[in-house]
């Protein structure tokens, strides 16, 4: 199948799924979802990835529409999988082919010139933040082409969306002191868990970012974190501490998908944790977790 064949093949599923795809205000937004093709001759692989790192072999928005649907998810956003690197072709197909549906999160190479050319103009197909992986040792190398990935987010109200480690928190402190104009996105309360239980430093250093206003923090992949089992309660606390060091209008949900869907787990204990299990959040906390905060920086 050639890539325009593919690319017709998506606007014709988007016609499909009006029920999910109406966008209606009133809908959950998945800040944090992953898709991808099993058509690698219309979309490529990065050297350095095969077949084989598709696990699964495919996730595709129809596979994904099964999952929010039912629970009111209308928005989701997009974030480029690791196996196209930084050709972000189908993502911004698949955005293309359900306008309104998917904002997107690219991967763009900051050690190339123009690389504030490179985000403008993903910025005008829709694309709001820029994906950097940030553990610890390549936090604190960054240099001047990082800073000018975020001197351009600043300038243009974009996102640097982290993968960070908890080791990498002290480097991006800093950052964000340098840059205290600039939006920044810690995806998936930065890794704090995935290794058993939250040492308190390192949510007392996640926690000490919001006092940089642009500052906004993902609660996702919750079978990732802590006890790794629904209904993941064991992550109230920090949801808590996080609610309160940053207000739930800098604070969104999501899943994580396909991952959040695998070995056991699924889609609706996931939302279920924010839409219904933590007695401390107020329905205003609630709208801005599941709708607000994420429609502000991704869809606006």
């Amino acid at each position: 199948m050639n890539r325009r064949h593919f690319l017709n093949t998506l606007t014709g599923a988007s016609v499909a799924s009006p029920a999910l795809l109406a966008g209606a205000p009133e809908g959950f937004i998945d800040a944090h979802v992953h898709v991808w093709t099993p058509d690698t001759r219309a979309y490529p692989l990065a050297p350095g990835f095969t077949p084989a790192n598709m696990v699964p072999p495919a996730f595709t928005p129809e596979d994904l529409f099964r999952h929010g649907k039912p629970e009111g998810v209308t928005r989701i956003v997009l974030i480029q999988m690791s196996f196209y690197r930084f050709d972000n072709r189908y993502m911004l197909d698949v955005m293309a082919a359900h306008p309104g549906v998917f904002g997107g999160v690219a991967i763009v190479d900051d050690s190339q010139p123009g690389v504030g050319g490179a985000m403008k103009e993903l910025a005008r197909q829709g694309v709001r933040g820029f994906r950097v992986s940030a553990n610890r040792a390549k936090a604190e190398s960054w240099g001047e082409d990082m800073r000018t990935m975020w001197r351009h987010a600043a300038d243009e109200g974009l996102a640097i969306c982290l993968l960070a480690d908890p080791e990498a928190l002290p480097a991006i402190h800093k950052m964000c002191g340098e840059f205290p104009k600039t939006r920044v996105v810690i995806d998936h309360c930065a890794r704090l868990g995935m290794k058993g239980s939250a040492a308190p430093e390192d949510v007392d250093r996640l926690c000490r970012l919001a006092a940089f206003p642009g500052v906004h923090v993902k609660t996702s992949a919750f079978y990732a974190l802590g006890k790794k089992k629904a209904p993941y309660l064991d992550l109230a606390p920090l949801i808590r501490r996080l609610r309160d060091a940053y207000g739930a209008e800098r604070l969104m949900w999501a899943s994580d998908c396909p991952y959040q869907v695998a070995d056991g787990h699924h889609y609706a204990d996931s939302i279920a944790l924010v839409r219904d299990r933590l007695d401390f959040l107020t329905e205003d906390d609630k709208a801005n977790l599941l709708r607000t905060t994420a429609a502000r920086l991704f869809f606006s």
